[in-house]
């Protein structure tokens, strides 16, 4: 899994939160939309990965000569790694909507 959108998404998480926090140093990167298009790269390539694992899951449950277990274990791993990744990244994104949405007007 490229791991280059999940480190982009923190690193404009962190520049917010430092904005937040009064440090007018710190500018997110990108333009507007960037976070939309690169959160929904991020869901498709774990959406991939996942894909990916299936077919050669399958694959070996059907026999297949050229896949072998521990391709299939080692592809089940990164779908697991890539999974547990964005279900945090999303429960951050919740916890940051929540404390915006809690803020005094």
């Amino acid at each position: 899994m490229d791991t280059k959108g999940i480190d982009q998404l923190l690193s404009q998480l962190q520049a917010a939160s430092q904005l937040a926090a009064g440090n007018t140093d710190a500018t997110p990167t990108g333009g507007p939309g960037d976070f939309a298009a690169m959160l929904q790269a991020s869901l498709n390539q774990v959406n991939a990965v996942q894909t990916d694992t299936k077919q050669l899951a399958q694959a070996f449950e059907q026999g297949a000569p050229n896949v072998n277990v521990e391709d299939v274990i080692i592809s089940l791993q990164k779908a697991d790694v890539s999974f547990q990744t964005m279900v945090q990244v999303r429960n951050k994104l919740v916890e940051a909507y929540q404390q915006v949405m809690s803020m005094p007007v």
